[in-house]
């Protein structure tokens, strides 16, 4: 059975984020292991992480993944940014190591005027660095994104530049988010744009693989270059789309994570309930 989940609060503590997960139905989560919107570095005591491990084992979810803070650009122009991005980074994969999580997913940095060639260089560094630093067991997932302006990881041949001869121990594969996918301008509502998807990702990024599929619809068009997630089947994408992209054998028991809109407590259910029913019908 396909792993489904979506991205829950840690608001109160560690461990409700898993009671959240299991109270919807999830079979696996994601989370922020801290606040995306500081850069304050605290780690939590040994009675937290237990509690957080104890309730996954009473949940019963299968597997975990931690979204790093929004702040992370380690191809800022600003050498202050950059530095405090390293370093917040190397806080999320401790954090994760604390935690027993296997997999940190990365948006990698915006350029923010520099060519793209020396956004990707001074991303590649600073992976190398903290890659050469490692000692704990979790790695990074490499997220693709939508290609607003600065953006240097919208396109597989993108991302591989920033993955090229880094250690595989620290880059263990691709978080692919469906709606930066279309977005960026991969057609998933057809069948010929889900197959240049995962032909581009065989040909730029093997052995690397998608390791997790961020399962988004899309408010804006394909090729809008603008990220905005919307409810699954309600957006650009559509129950249509997704039948497509799912039933894509490339994109078969890959776990789900939503990170759809949140306007009231119903709305992560009726979204997960919605990708049931598309993997209902894409199963028969």
């Amino acid at each position: 059975m396909r792993l489904i989940g979506v991205h829950t609060s840690i608001a109160g503590g560690l461990h409700l984020s898993v009671k959240r997960a299991h109270e919807l139905g999830c079979t696996c989560m994601q989370i922020f292991s801290h606040s995306p919107r500081s850069w304050a570095i605290t780690y939590p005591s040994d009675e937290e992480v237990e509690s957080f491990k104890k309730e996954l084992n009473r949940c019963d979810i299968k597997a975990v993944f931690i979204h790093s803070s929004y702040l992370i650009n380690l191809c800022s122009p600003d050498e202050t940014t950059r530095k405090k991005s390293v370093k917040l980074l190397e806080y999320e994969l401790a954090l994760a190591d604390m935690l027993g999580v296997p997999y940190v997913v990365l948006h990698p940095g915006r350029a923010v005027g520099q060519p793209e060639s020396v956004a990707i260089k001074k991303i590649r560094d600073a992976l190398a660095e903290i890659c050469s630093k490692r000692g704990g067991s979790a790695s990074l997932l490499i997220e693709n994104t939508a290609g607003q302006r600065g953006d240097v990881s919208s396109y597989m041949s993108l991302i591989a530049k920033i993955v090229d001869n880094l250690q595989e121990d620290c880059i263990a594969g691709i978080c692919l988010d469906t709606a930066h996918a279309l977005q960026a301008g991969y057609n998933l509502t057809t069948s010929e744009g889900v197959e240049r998807l995962a032909s581009e990702i065989k040909k730029y990024l093997h052995p690397l693989q998608v390791k997790l599929i961020h399962l988004n619809d899309s408010k804006t068009p394909f090729n809008s270059h603008t990220d905005r997630h919307q409810h699954i089947g309600m957006g650009a994408i559509g129950t249509e789309g997704f039948k497509k992209f799912l039933s894509c054998p490339d994109f078969r028991n890959i776990p789900l994570i939503l990170e759809t809109p949140k306007r009231s407590e119903s709305d992560d259910r009726e979204n997960l309930q919605r990708v049931k029913e598309i993997l209902k019908a894409v199963d028969r």
